[in-house]
């Protein structure tokens, strides 16, 4: 860029160059022009001196911002566009993550999970790194900050998870893979034909997704990256069962049930004759080899003990889950002692519902609970009818909770059964970012009689509203943020924070009126304070399974087979059962602090959209965020 000033008296032009610093280009060229001048030019400009100093004091401050200016914006401009590559990329590379959000255009694909496509994901991540850093966000508003902030420290940690290969043990009895593509259709759109084609191709890709994952697992095999043996005999049963199903029971075909009216008798014909042959002759075999391969190759070398310090490089990778599952720096033995003390403070609460129904020990009323018939579910639909009578009852008290509210829809739905028996007793399912799908509470209907009732309402308003549902909803609604960060989904700290702080909301609101629902709420409360204990236990103070099921029948009334599914969950994900109560406890920390300084002017409402209206954050992140947030409402 060049800028021209003429001088009228000698026909002589000031050409200042955006180099070095403005200002010294500016005093060296006007020097130049003042050595080469005349002793005649010499005495007008003295005569002209002060309209000279004024050109120079205007002209030369513009030039500052002016360059400055542009500077900004074009830094600005780059690191948008970085981002929007990213996202890109992340959708290119994650179809499955694509359709979950609502963007259809990768709907025929599934991931590849190939030895290149890992490594190139890997230097994809390194040369990303690099040109973030690269930008420089001085100046910028603090909104562009913060997506430049956020996704560096994304990209950092996807470089730092790397060294413990993942990938090499993508099989749990929680959320393996198999039961990631078992779950395809229910997380699918069934619009139209294409829709019908899309997913058609798709089921052709899960023998060659299968096959990847296993030569990974022969990887880890050798490395002895392994998981626990009788979790992975879990594995090999539900692949199994999969492969086993009968055509119009497999979860495969489920979109086969119903058609869209637009679908024609003709086209139906067709693409049932044409999903139906792939998922016998092509997906079920590749189900039976996977299961069969775990049972007979993987299984039987399998570690025995339970957590995960048995591994190579198991300390450091416990270290890192807590770092990247609570978003602090927390020691294992500090969250152990948190756990500890937060079970005692808990159990004075319940101890108090106790004597008031007549017992003197909780020991007492916790052995009444588990074998009183009327406080466990007699139906699978008597589950389905109280989740939505809870989701009911609680949307029509959100006005006194929150300014803003979601506009996507919440549907209660009986959980896929290829995964109840080793699933939780509810959780939820992303609704697509444009409403197109409804978010979805998913209720475990297996083996009811064995399921208390006790916390069924505060895991309904964990699951759905004000939890899980209202928060992923409305951030995927928010305008002005890049997507990466509406649709994350994996800051736990926040997002499980977030769900367990809503089940206090349902007794600010006036719920849980019975004292059974009561002590279930705190049931809940105990299970997450019980979780910091047990998690570290098994992972780091080397506990085994027996005694992380005593530690739970020590200190609840939980049910058998919700004791025995939720061990086997921490120990097959370390370190997510932190997330919980860490992230609620940050949030409570927020609001009294909030309420404590703001005084009169503290609004419940205008709180909880200040901790919801930048989609999930990192706990210290949102700390910054809400201190600012104060300090603009002092």
């Amino acid at each position: 860029m060049m800028i021209t000033a003429r001088k009228a008296s000698s026909g002589k032009t000031v050409q200042i160059m955006r180099s070095r610093s403005w200002g010294q280009a500016a005093v060296e060229s006007i020097t130049a022009v003042v050595l080469r001048m005349n002793c005649a030019e010499v005495c007008l400009l003295r005569t002209s001196l002060v309209t000279v100093s004024f050109v120079v004091a205007l002209v030369v401050p513009c030039l500052f911002a002016q360059g400055a200016k542009q500077t900004l914006e074009a830094r600005r401009a780059e690191l948008n566009r970085l981002l929007a590559d990213e996202w890109e990329y992340s959708l290119r590379t994650q179809p499955e993550l694509a359709t979950q959000v609502g963007d259809d255009r990768y709907n025929d694909r599934l991931s590849d999970f190939s030895d290149k496509a890992i490594a190139d994901d890997l230097e994809h991540t390194r040369q990303a790194l690099a040109r973030f850093e690269a930008v420089d966000v001085a100046g910028f508003p603090e909104q562009e900050k913060l997506n430049h902030a956020l996704m560096v420290r994304s990209l950092r940690e996807g470089l730092d998870s790397a060294q413990f290969k993942d990938w090499e043990m993508p099989a749990t009895q929680f959320g393996g893979i198999h039961l990631g593509y078992a779950s395809l259709p229910f997380d699918s759109p069934f619009r139209n034909v294409k829709d019908y084609k899309d997913y058609l191709s798709r089921l052709g890709q899960i023998a060659r997704v299968l096959e990847q994952a296993m030569g990974h697992m022969r990887d880890g095999l050798r490395e002895h990256r392994m998981p626990p043996k009788y979790l992975l005999e879990k594995v090999s049963t539900q692949a199994e069962e999969i492969a086993d199903d009968a055509l119009d029971k497999s979860p495969f075909t489920e979109p086969l049930k119903k058609f869209p009216a637009s679908i024609s008798e003709a086209e139906r014909k067709q693409l049932r004759e044409e999903i139906e042959s792939t998922v016998k002759n092509s997906v079920a075999p590749a189900y039976a080899k996977f299961a069969k391969f775990v049972r007979e190759e993987y299984a039987p070398h399998g570690r025995l003990d339970a957590g995960v310090w048995a591994l190579p490089d198991g300390e450091a990778r416990y270290r890192f889950a807590i770092r990247h599952q609570t978003t602090t720096d927390f020691t294992a033995e500090q969250i152990h002692q948190l756990g500890l003390k937060s079970v005692a403070e808990i159990e004075t609460q319940m101890l108090t519902i106790a004597k008031a129904q007549g017992f003197n020990d909780l020991k007492s009323f916790n052995d009444h609970i588990r074998q009183d018939a009327r406080l466990h579910a007699k139906s699978g639909q008597q589950l389905l009818d109280l989740y939505t009578q809870y989701r009911d009852q609680m949307y029509g008290k959100l006005p006194q909770l929150f300014g803003r509210l979601p506009k996507n829809k919440l549907d209660v739905v009986p959980m896929e059964s290829f995964r109840s028996a080793d699933g939780v007793p509810a959780d939820y399912s992303l609704g697509a970012g444009d409403g197109s799908r409804p978010g979805r509470i998913n209720v475990n209907e297996y083996a009811p009689e064995k399921r208390l009732l006790l916390n069924v309402e505060a895991i309904a308003y964990h699951e759905g509203v004000p939890g899980h549902h209202l928060q992923f909803s409305i951030a995927q609604e928010l305008t002005g943020l890049p997507p990466f960060r509406k649709f994350n989904l994996d800051l736990n700290a926040y997002t499980e924070g977030w769900a367990f702080y809503s089940e206090r909301l349902g007794k600010e609101v006036g719920f849980y009126q019975d004292p059974y629902s009561e002590y279930g709420r705190l049931q809940n409360e105990m299970w997450r304070a019980v979780r910091w204990v047990v998690d570290t236990g098994v992972h780091s103070k080397h506990w085994t399974r027996q005694q992380m099921v005593d530690f739970f029948h020590e200190h609840t009334a939980m049910d058998d087979q919700n004791i025995e599914t939720e061990v086997d969950r921490y120990i097959a994900w370390p370190g997510q059962a932190l997330s919980y109560k860490m992230g609620q406890m940050k949030i409570l920390e927020l609001r009294e602090r909030a309420q404590r300084e703001l005084g009169a002017k503290f609004d419940l409402r205008i709180f909880h959209d200040a901790v919801l209206d930048q989609g999930p954050l990192p706990l210290d992140l949102l700390e910054t965020k809400i201190d600012a947030w104060i300090a603009a409402k002092k």
